[in-house]
C-alpha cells in the first residue's frame, strides 16, 4: 500500500519503546516504557477500538451505516470516535463528568453523540461503572441496526494487545523479566501478558489497581481518581492465573509519579501511567539486578490538563 492509499487508522501501533533515564531502580534494572501516546488519539485504546470494529465488520455484527454504542471513561470513546469517523459509522457514547473534560470534548469533535452521567464528586465508583453499562445497553437495544462494542466483555480486543506484545519483544533487545500494567477492562494486561509468556514463560506479570478500590486483591470497592482503571468490581476479562502479583497504587502516588515523569523524563502522561511506573519500580526491587521490566505509557497527559 502506498502512502496515498493510507488513512489515519494505518498509523495505529508500532509505537516506540523507551528506557527511563532518571526514574530508575536502585539495583540497575531497566524500566522500558511503551509510548502509546504516539497513537493518533494519544492512547493505547486506538489499537483495541480498531480491533473491535474490524472484527464486527468481518462477521456481520456491524452493518453498513450501523450505529456503534459504548460506555467509556473517555480514552476508548475517543478511539472509537476516531475509527467511526474514518469508517463512517454514527457513534453513541455513554460517559460521565468523572472523566477529563478534554476526552469528552475530543469525542464530540470527532462526531460522537454523548450521554453524560453524573458522578460522586468526580470520582470513579462501581455504581458509576454499572450505571454507564446499563445506559449503553438500553441505547443499543432501542437502536435498530446498532452494534454495542461492550468493552468489558469484548474479547476481540485481545488480538490488538497480542500485536503490542510482539512489538515489545522485537524492540526490547533481550529477555523481558517483568511486565506491569494497570487494569481497566483487563484486556491489555491479559493480551500482552499471554503473548509475552509465549516468548518467555518466566516473565513476571504484575497487575496494578487503585489502592482505594483494591477489589482484585480481595479488598472492598471504593472511589478513586485514576482515569481509565479500577472499575470497582472484578471485570469479566480478568483471569486469576495471568498475574503473578497485584500492586495497589493510590491516586496520590500515581499523581506524584505522573508529575515526576513530566519533570524528570519529559514524558507527559496520565495517572494510570504514573501508577504503572510506581508498580514497575516496586517489582524491580524483587528481581535480580539488571532485570528488564516493561510497562505502558497508556496515554498522553494532554488529555488531562483540566485535572492538573
Amino acid at each position: 500500500m502506498n502512502d496515498f492509499q493510507r488513512n489515519i487508522l494505518h498509523t495505529i501501533g508500532n509505537t516506540s519503546l523507551l528506557a527511563l533515564r532518571n526514574i530508575v531502580p536502585a539495583n540497575g534494572s531497566r524500566i522500558l516504557l511503551k509510548l502509546e501516546s504516539e497513537n493518533p488519539t494519544g492512547s493505547m485504546k486506538d489499537r483495541m477500538a480498531l480491533a473491535m470494529i474490524e472484527a464486527a465488520e468481518a462477521d456481520g455484527r456491524l452493518i453498513a451505516n450501523g450505529c456503534v454504542v459504548e460506555y467509556t471513561g473517555g480514552s476508548t470513546g475517543v478511539s472509537l470516535s476516531l475509527v467511526c469517523a474514518v469508517k463512517g459509522y454514527p457513534l453513541h457514547i455513554v460517559t460521565s463528568d468523572a472523566f477529563a473534560r478534554e476526552k469528552l470534548d475530543h469525542m464530540k469533535m470527532l462526531g460522537a453523540r454523548l450521554q453524560i452521567l453524573p458522578s460522586e464528586s468526580g470520582r470513579m465508583t462501581e455504581k458509576l461503572t454499572r450505571d454507564m453499562i446499563e445506559a449503553a445497553r438500553i441505547i443499543a437495544e432501542a437502536t435498530p441496526g446498532s452494534f454495542w462494542t461492550d468493552q468489558m466483555n469484548n474479547r476481540d480486543q485481545l488480538t490488538a494487545y497480542h500485536a503490542m506484545a510482539e512489538e515489545i519483544c522485537a524492540q526490547a533487545n533481550g529477555p523481558i523479566d517483568g511486565f506491569v500494567q494497570s487494569v481497566g477492562t483487563a484486556a491489555s494486561l491479559c493480551g500482552v501478558g499471554e503473548a509475552l509468556r509465549r516468548h518467555n514463560e518466566r516473565t513476571r506479570i504484575i497487575a496494578v489497581e487503585p489502592a482505594e478500590s483494591p477489589v482484585l486483591s480481595g479488598g472492598k470497592t471504593g472511589a478513586h481518581k485514576i482515569d481509565g482503571i479500577g472499575a470497582g468490581y472484578i471485570v469479566p476479562l480478568w483471569q486469576n492465573d495471568i498475574a503473578d502479583g497485584i500492586e495497589q497504587v493510590s491516586t496520590a502516588e500515581a499523581a506524584d509519579m505522573t508529575l515526576r515523569l513530566a519533570r524528570e523524563e519529559g514524558l507527559f502522561a496520565g495517572t494510570s501511567t504514573g501508577a504503572n511506573v510506581v508498580a514497575a519500580l516496586r517489582l524491580a526491587e524483587n528481581l535480580s539486578p539488571g532485570a528488564t521490566i516493561v510497562t505502558i505509557m497508556c496515554d498522553t497527559g494532554m488529555k488531562y490538563l483540566s485535572k492538573h
